[in-house]
């Protein structure tokens, strides 16, 4: 089938100070979140001066996509959309239509499953098209990639060239690394985000039984762990905002610093697994308040890069451009379900990834 455009479609983020609390309440619309708890995380983006790297990452990104289907003799424009903040997928799907595009695919920038990571990228493109009206394009997205090899390689990779960051440094008179010569391996442990456990239930089908998210994450971080040669390693979570209330998955990952020095750690690497780039979240909760935890615990600590500046994430774009545009074989190292592959915002199958709002 031809396609004319690829849209790209992120989660947005603020540009500078006075875009931040606006921002901040176009993510909560709707879910009740109580103003303080605004104001406490528009000091986390004021504390890099009001901006989010995730823009300027995504153009970035594209730019390489761009380069790398030129470089494959593909003529595919990429027109840039955001959920949440400028450019918003509404007037990027109305100027789309403008430049004549009728039919295109849509990158949307989450490997998993589950309403927040899925099913809300079809709510975005169903209410842009509602937006633009009878001439908004076709669009058609991507499928998940949590366990192309590609997406594991480059994770596999940077969490390489985490553990070497903690080659040899000495952490409570203990040498990290080296185990074969009598040093203390560094504990790898995944993150992504915590949804709530509703939310996770029904990722996925429900004949699946649910938790698809959860299960995605596992397997990508099991993937990634077997590339890199590691067998013990942990996955958690982080960013969790609800109401104590609300149960979220947990453990939390600045709790699990705590357990994990507790049982004699000398040093984690942190990869999080969950994310494509590196989102407010990813540079404050781990860069700074996990990284902070760490030392306040005198742990060695290191992060690993998301994989969105890795050339092999360009090639994973266009490959899965490829699947459509030229029946390439899709690539997966696992067997579970990497569903996402819908048209129009139609969700994956009936009651699929259902809407659990509170965050």
């Amino acid at each position: 089938m031809a396609y004319d455009a690829l849209l790209w479609l992120s989660f947005g983020g603020p540009e500078g100070p006075d875009d931040v609390l606006p921002f901040l309440e176009n993510v909560t619309r709707g879910r009740g979140v109580p103003p303080e708890r605004l104001a406490e995380v528009a000091e986390h983006y004021r504390h890099f001066g009001g901006v989010s790297p995730i823009n300027r990452l995504n153009r970035e990104a594209i730019a390489a996509v761009e380069k790398e289907l030129a470089a494959q003799g593909r003529t595919l424009p990429v027109y840039f959309g955001n959920r949440n903040w400028h450019p918003m997928v509404e007037d990027t799907l109305a100027r789309m239509a403008a430049d004549g595009v009728r039919r295109a695919l849509v990158f949307p920038t989450s490997a998993y499953g589950g309403y927040s990571a899925c099913r809300q990228y079809d709510e975005d493109i169903a209410r842009a098209r509602a937006a633009v009206g009878p001439d908004a394009p076709e669009l058609t997205k991507l499928r998940q990639f949590f366990d192309h090899p590609l997406f594991v390689g480059a994770f596999a990779d940077a969490v390489r060239a985490a553990r070497a960051e903690l080659d040899g440094v000495e952490v409570g008179g203990v040498e990290v690394g080296g185990a074969e010569l009598g040093g203390a391996e560094p504990r790898t442990v995944f993150v992504a985000h915590s949804v709530p456990e509703a939310a996770d239930r029904a990722a996925g089908p429900p004949a699946e039984g649910g938790r698809r998210y959860s299960r995605q994450v596992a397997e990508a971080a099991r993937l990634v762990a077997a590339e890199v040669g590691i067998t013990d390693f942990d996955v958690v979570w982080q960013s969790r905002s609800g109401p104590p209330s609300v149960p979220w998955l947990e453990p939390d990952v600045v709790d699990h610093l705590d357990t994990l020095h507790a049982g004699g750690v000398p040093a984690v690497v942190v990869c999080p697994i969950g994310f494509v780039s590196d989102h407010l979240e990813v540079v404050w909760d781990l860069d700074n308040e996990a990284a902070e935890r760490a030392g306040e615990l005198g742990m060695g600590f290191a992060r690993a890069a998301t994989p969105n500046g890795d050339p092999r994430f360009a090639e994973l774009v266009v490959e899965l451009v490829r699947e459509h545009v030229a029946g390439a074989e899709p690539r997966k190292l696992s067997a579970l379900p990497a569903a996402g592959c819908t048209v129009n915002g139609a969700p994956c199958a009936p009651d699929c990834c259902l809407p659990s709002r509170p965050r």
